[in-house]
């Protein structure tokens, strides 16, 4: 009937007696009967009952409350007292040992088996919470966080080994202390106090000895069953390994843009050495098309990826021979279809080389119109990246605008009517518009 291995501690023989046959026929198993405390330690630690049924006047050294409490802290085991002495001083006594029943002799079977069995489902949940408690003290403490608990007023209820390390203070000394005397940020802690709970932020610690630590940090409140805020959490970490790996990636990427942009520059000069009639122009394609980019609200990531391509745009001339480059005749058919070679060459040139941004199909396509009527490929509308748009407009801007060895500059004035002719229908229509408000309105000029 029941799996419960109870140890009877009695030193009156048919009181013992008494008691035996009541659990054996209530059905509780009777692990042993003993007569005095030592025993009753000794038993409780080779046979390990479920519980122990002990009187608290025993023959012996070691009286019932001593073996109780010893048979509880030692080995678990929960304890009901049996006594006929129920004066202040053997209650009080009693109570020091968390004992989980007390029963007054006579008592009948019923009165019996309602004790034992509260005493066994007490223990078995105290069993419970403990395991858990210990479970989370050990998960607290191996943790790879600081964590600090505090009360409903800040303070100090708990810290694990980290926290102590980080901070410079003990359990010991920070316990009861106001969390913001131990723990000491550069910024205020918001809902420490119970407030709003804030995502997990960067800080400085500034610790004990005056070190001065990076981390990374989080406060949480701890709630009731009622969802009362009865105090916070603060779990925080040492992040100057990955602050200091940062800051050596923000530098190996700085490194990295200056070499870029140095190769870029030595590739544009390279350019304009063989093409001395169109020197600046590529500079001048990028400051257009980079003011139409920040006016577009394009961020500078792309503002920097139009600026690098329009700076090499022309690099496919390399392939265009420098008398044709230079003629100062009207190019003949041949000629010209030289000359539009120089996206694809461009594109052959730098589609092997892996930039942050796809500057060799921009460079690729900046000579590509609207309704398809543009080179190498025809290709039209929104399959032209947005950048090359923008370019194509720069592009023709600037070309109309300065000298030619073929023709004499034809101003400003006419290449704004050029693209607002074809607004819509060479040239994208927002970009169109921006450019020409850049002139007539903001004042942009070339130089």
């Amino acid at each position: 009937m029941h799996d419960i291995r109870i140890l009877v501690v009695e030193d009156e023989s048919l009181v013992a007696k008494d008691i035996q046959n009541m659990l054996k026929s209530l059905g509780y198993n009777v692990i042993g009967v003993v007569s005095t405390g030592e025993e009753a330690v000794q038993i409780a630690e080779t046979m390990a009952p479920d519980l122990v049924l002990l009187d608290i006047v025993l023959k012996g050294e070691i009286d019932g409350i001593m073996a109780a409490e010893t048979i509880w802290d030692k080995f678990g085991i929960p304890v009901v007292y049996l006594t006929a002495y129920a004066d202040e001083t053997t209650l009080q006594r009693a109570k020091v040992t968390g004992p989980f029943g007390y029963i007054l002799k006579p008592f009948d079977e019923r009165e019996l088996q309602t004790t034992i069995e509260m005493a066994f489902y007490k223990a078995r949940m105290d069993r419970k919470m403990q395991e858990r408690e210990e479970w989370l003290s050990t998960v607290l403490t191996n943790i790879g966080d600081g964590v600090i608990a505090t009360d409903s007023e800040g303070l100090v209820t708990f810290m694990n080994p980290l926290a102590e390390r980080l901070t410079g203070w003990t359990i010991g000394e920070a316990l009861r202390k106001r969390l913001g005397d131990i723990y000491k940020i550069d910024q205020d802690i918001k809902g420490v106090s119970g407030g709003s709970l804030p995502a997990v932020q960067e800080n400085m610690l500034n610790a004990r000895g005056g070190e001065k630590i990076a981390i990374e940090e989080t406060v949480t409140p701890i709630r009731n069953d009622k969802n009362e805020v009865i105090g916070n959490v603060l779990v925080f970490r040492d992040i100057t390994n990955r602050k200091r790996s940062e800051a050596e990636l923000t530098q190996s990427w700085d490194r990295l843009q200056k070499s870029l942009a140095g190769t870029i520059q030595a590739m544009a000069l390279t350019i304009e050495m063989r093409d001395p009639y169109t020197a600046g122009h590529q500079r001048r394609v990028g400051k257009l098309s980079c003011a139409i980019a920040r006016e577009m609200g394009l961020s500078a990531d792309r503002v920097d990826a139009i600026q690098m391509a329009a700076d090499i745009h022309d690099i496919g001339k390399i392939y265009v021979p420098a008398e044709i480059l230079s003629k100062p005749g009207q190019l003949t058919e041949i000629e010209y279809s030289i000359i539009k070679t120089h996206p694809q060459v461009g594109y052959d040139i730098l589609k092997s080389i892996e930039f942050p941004w796809p500057l060799a199909e921009i460079i690729y396509q900046h000579h590509e119109r609207l309704n398809g009527s543009g080179y190498p490929n025809g290709i039209k509308g929104n399959a032209i990246l947005l950048e090359a748009r923008i370019m194509s407009v720069a592009d023709v801007v600037e070309a109309m605008s300065s000298h030619r060895p073929y023709r004499p500059a034809h101003g400003v004035d006419k290449a704004l009517d050029e693209i607002l002719k074809n607004r819509g229908l060479l040239y994208d229509a927002q970009i169109v518009d921006i450019c020409i408000r850049l002139f007539r309105e903001k004042n942009f000029s070339f130089e």
